[in-house]
């Protein structure tokens, strides 16, 4: 980041790239709801006074003075500036620099690469507001300058900011008497056509406040100036107008009455919705609400929303999550994890619990017997919700599961005391449909007569799977298969291992026998199968030989009845996709040697005996077996271990038949 001394006092900076176009968004922005600007002002600094009250629990000297917790609001119409001022936690020098100069959060390069592509809709821009945290900036959907000025709790010296949204901001010391942050707005000349009004106006800013903010826990406070000309008497007793004076009456604008704590009836759906905007900085409605208490040896509260739609940073592992926590109405937590299980890290909300004392360690936390069974109720009551849902609303369902499928995977390889309210909510790619997605309890009731296993087969994408060879056997037979092909799906299979009595299995491990009818059958084509391979052992042996760096047997297929080759595991072999991200992982895994299975009744192995009966020392039958594994590798999803011997034995193979 370059920096400009402009004077001993005076620093100037240059903005992030993505922060600069973000702000240059904001500032040429058609939304005409810009109002919003004031709601994500008064979010950070009641987000502000909370982290005060937090960190006051241990270190007491932070709330030096008797003064409450309060947002201040001041027009001056003259002026043409709207003041926002809190007396919470403040910001230091580099605080500042590294909240309002940058987008420090991991969904910073997916917003570069959004902003990139096309400048977003009227649709999308509030979408990026709230999802990358940057609500600040919004203001410069109203304002032509900010100035900012703020002092750390337990600082002496303040720091002032300002910018024009030009991509440059300047740094300054300052004074200010006491803690906490001021953001004064140079407003825009009011236009209704554009959708800006008079944010100086009493009356504006108490509706937006009303409608955006009502519950918010401290004070919102608008200073209203008014100039108020006395009464006076005159000398026979009359009233004439007198002098006139400057009159500040400061209205408090809010109820302050937290949500949760407020009767249901007295609550609607768009003040549910306003409230998750607050917490959650996302400006869809969320798909569900749930709010539930209980009372008697427990006493707790909780108001929990079900997101339409995935934040960009839900599935990196360093993704903060979990419950706002209040004890008796004090926020000490913004995200408590132990307050609901990772795979169900989607959820926002509050808790407020009655009997927590409030200095309460994060170690106390982990360990607390009112915290376990809290989490235990949170995540029954999500789960019955969207069962709920799933019954009543099919299509509301499969967008849920959209945005939040993979998650909620992770439940079956974690929670395992919900394991029977989590299968039924889990929906699977299949060779039934390729446009619809089944349930386990559909597809068993697709199953064939006498089918013994759930089959299934894990790839990269629908496409890869369903063009796999390990299925021609299946297809030919009408055998329905799963397609897995979420990365969590391998760690799903290692944990749901049978599903209503009928065990998982995996097409392309193990070995495959779908024309027996009976056991005795099974028996008696495996016998047949071996006879061939004794027949032809010698080929085999030749193959395995040339392949032993890769190949652990070579083998006949019974799963195979269009293509010559396909590898496959032994059943408790990893699957190509696992093996995989274990190689991506850190320091990579073991290599994992394969089985070689060939279709015995293919026109290549064909001919290929019938070379190795005329040529016993055939250099060209060596290039086929490379040529035989390369295919092989390929059709399944993974990448030539060796190209420069499978370019060799293609190259000699084309030339011996030019």
């Amino acid at each position: 980041m370059a920096t400009t001394v402009e004077s001993p006092q005076v620093e100037t900076h240059q903005f992030q790239a993505e922060t600069r176009k973000l702000l240059d968004l904001m500032i040429h922005s058609l939304y005409t709801q810009k109002e919003i600007f004031l709601r994500e002002l008064v979010s950070n600094a009641s987000d502000a006074c909370d982290r005060l009250r937090f960190e006051a629990l241990s270190s007491p000297e932070l709330m030096a003075g008797d003064d409450p917790l309060e947002i201040h609001l001041e027009g001056d119409k003259e002026a043409r500036t709207l003041t926002i001022s809190d007396n919470g936690i403040g910001m230091s020098r580099e605080e500042v620099i590294a909240n309002i100069g940058t987008i420090a959060k991991s969904g910073s390069q997916e917003l570069m690469a959004r902003l990139r592509e096309a400048p977003p809709t009227t649709a999308e821009l509030h979408e990026l507001i709230g999802q990358f945290g940057v609500g600040f900036y919004s203001a410069f959907m109203a304002a032509d300058k900010l100035t900012l000025v703020t002092r750390r709790a337990g600082e002496e010296s303040a720091t002032r900011w300002e910018s024009t949204g030009d991509g440059t901001y300047t740094l300054a010391s300052a004074q200010r008497p006491g803690r906490g942050t001021s953001i004064t707005l140079h407003l825009k000349p009011a236009d209704s056509d554009a959708g800006i009004e008079d944010y100086t106006e009493r009356w504006t800013v108490s509706r937006i406040v009303k409608r955006y903010s009502d519950f918010v826990a401290y004070p919102i406070i608008f200073h209203d100036t008014r100039e108020v000309t006395k009464e006076e008497k005159d000398e026979e007793g009359r009233t004439k107008e007198g002098e006139t004076e400057t009159v500040i009456e400061k209205v408090t604008l809010n109820s302050m009455k937290p949500i949760w704590t407020r009767p249901a009836v007295e609550v609607t759906e768009e003040d549910y919705a306003e409230f998750y905007k607050h917490i959650s900085h996302d400006w869809n409605p969320p798909m569900r609400t749930m709010r539930f208490e209980a009372e008697g040896r427990i006493e707790y509260q909780v108001l929990c929303f079900i997101p339409s739609e995935a934040s960009e940073e839900l599935y990196y592992h360093a993704f903060e999550y979990g419950l706002q926590l209040y004890v008796r109405r004090v926020k000490i937590m913004d995200r408590c994890e132990d307050l609901v299980p990772r795979y169900l890290r989607f959820v926002r909300g509050v808790v407020d619990s009655e009997d927590l004392p409030l200095n309460i360690s994060r170690q106390r936390l982990q360990e607390d017997r009112h915290i376990a069974q809290i989490r235990k109720w949170i995540t029954r009551k999500v789960l019955e919700t969207l069962q709920q849902v799933k019954s009543e609303d099919a299509e509301k369902y499969l967008g849920f599961w959209e945005h939040f499928g993979r998650a909620m995977k992770e439940g079956l390889t974690a929670d395992f005391d919900n394991k029977e309210k989590l299968l039924p909510l889990m929906l699977w790619q299949s060779s039934a449909d390729p446009e619809k997605l089944t349930t386990l309890a559909e597809y068993k009731e697709r199953m064939k007569e006498g089918q013994e296993h759930v089959y299934y087969l894990s790839g990269e994408s629908r496409a890869a799977v369903d063009s796999s060879p390990h299925l021609e056997a299946f297809k030919a037979k009408g055998y329905e298969v799963l397609y897995l092909t979420d990365p969590v799906d391998e760690l799903v299979v290692q944990y749901l291992h049978e599903y209503d009595d009928k065990r998982l299995k995996s097409v392309g491990k193990g070995e495959v026998d779908l024309e027996a009818k009976d056991e005795e059958e099974k028996k008696e084509r495996k016998k047949q199968l071996e006879a061939k391979q004794e027949k032809h052992k010698d080929l085999l042996d030749l193959i395995q030989k040339k392949l032993d760096r890769e190949i652990k047997w070579v083998r006949f297929s019974g799963r195979l009845t269009a293509s010559p080759a396909c590898l496959v595991g032994a059943e408790h072999d990893y699957s190509p996709q696992l093996e995989k991200l274990l190689m991506k992982g850190k320091g990579g895994g073991p290599k994992q040697r394969w089985i070689l299975e060939l279709n015995p009744d293919h026109e290549l192995l064909v001919k290929m005996e019938a070379r190795y009966a005329a040529d016993k020392e055939d250099p060209l039958l060596g290039d086929y077996a490379e040529l035989l594994l390369g295919y092989a590798q390929v059709a399944q999803g993974s990448e030539l271990t060796d190209r420069v011997i499978f370019n060799q034995a293609l190259a000699k193979v084309m030339v011996e038949r030019l």
